[in-house]
């Protein structure tokens, strides 16, 4: 397991000094995608192209316009919308307020990338195969399509924004956990990243007996070796990416595990 602040995370001015980028999860950590948290002032175009990447991206904080260049068609996205671009997918977006975003690539970044002149990043390994075209996601489809679920245990409710059928090579889902629930966990066959926007908890690591204490801004990262118990405190609400992606008709089993789903990424200092 390891853990890091969103506050001491490495710093890169992006979108040409429109915007910033703090990245605490990068190639070199070993779980086959990237994190990070942009912020920005109202204001924009931002003109954008990642020829050489797939790119999700949560909004968190803010109002944004997204216009797709090629076709014209434009969104208004808010909190809890989610938006995803590939290789042939140009696009502009116009911060309409101060905007907060979460922002996972994969290939993964390195961490030091800026936009060039086409608002694109250079390559950093092999594409994943995608959608034909960009799409955005949004909580009212979800619960449409049936990706609105709870757990088995009862004690999490999710929203499976991206799924293996997806293509973008991890899953990513949406979780808020009841007050007071204790989860005993253990991802053999997977690494899984998690990022807490709001509310309390801790974890609990079985192998080292370290208390990591949850609270907003914190990336926690856990795969085959890290068996933990999580403990909810109030109105604990965050999101999990996990690589190899899920199905997303999986339920834990006796230890607190997912079934495999694909191969597992080395994790740090596997690569």
């Amino acid at each position: 397991m390891f853990h890091r602040s969103i506050d001491t995370a490495r710093g890169v001015a992006i979108s040409h000094g429109k915007a910033s980028a703090a990245r605490p999860l990068t190639k070199g950590d070993g779980l086959g995608f990237s994190l990070s948290i942009v912020t920005g002032p109202a204001g924009g175009p931002h003109e954008l192209w990642y020829k050489h990447h797939w790119e999700a991206n949560y909004v968190i904080a803010g109002e944004l316009l997204l216009e797709e260049v090629a076709s014209g068609r434009t969104w208004d996205l808010t909190a809890g919308d989610m938006y995803c671009v590939g290789p042939t997918d140009r696009h502009r977006v116009t911060a309409q307020t101060p905007m907060t975003v979460m922002s996972v690539f994969n290939p993964p970044i390195n961490g030091d990338e800026t936009h060039d002149s086409e608002g694109t990043y250079p390559p950093t390994g092999n594409v994943p195969a995608g959608q034909p075209s960009m799409f955005v996601v949004t909580p009212g489809d979800l619960k449409q399509r049936g990706r609105a679920k709870t757990s088995a245990s009862g004690n999490a409710e999710l929203l499976r924004y991206l799924l293996a059928e997806d293509g973008l090579g991890f899953a990513w889902s949406d979780v808020h956990f009841r007050d007071g629930v204790v989860s005993n966990l253990w991802y053999r066959n997977h690494w899984e990243a998690n990022y807490v926007f709001s509310g309390s908890g801790t974890i609990d690591h079985h192998g080292t007996g370290e208390t990591l204490i949850l609270a907003p801004g914190l990336l926690y990262c856990v795969g085959p070796e890290d068996r933990h118990t999580l403990t909810a405190g109030s109105d604990l609400h965050l999101v999990s990416i996990f690589n190899p992606p899920l199905a997303g008709d999986e339920l834990h089993d006796d230890k607190g595990g997912y079934p495999p789903t694909g191969p597992v990424p080395p994790g740090p200092g596997g690569i």
